[in-house]
């Protein structure tokens, strides 16, 4: 893989992270709120983050260039 695909991965993985991080963090914050709303909130984010769990399962270090494109799309609706 050369250097500079590596580069971009890594910045992709940084920005998912990053966004995988604010997804838990609103997730946890909306846990303690008994609300209809805050429950299809919730719910929503537990869709998102089951959908990253899904195009990251095979790992990064095995990562196919359409998997890094539906990464972008997704951070792109997020």
């Amino acid at each position: 893989m050369p250097p500079d695909m590596t580069t971009q991965q890594n910045q992709l993985k940084n920005r998912i992270d990053a966004k995988k991080y604010e997804l838990l963090a609103r997730y946890n914050e909306l846990a303690a709120d008994a609300r209809a709303e805050a429950a299809e909130q919730r719910a929503k984010i537990k869709h998102k983050l089951d959908e990253l769990e899904n195009y990251v399962k095979d790992g990064w270090d095995r990562m196919s260039d359409k998997v890094s494109a539906k990464l972008n799309e997704w951070l792109d609706k997020n």
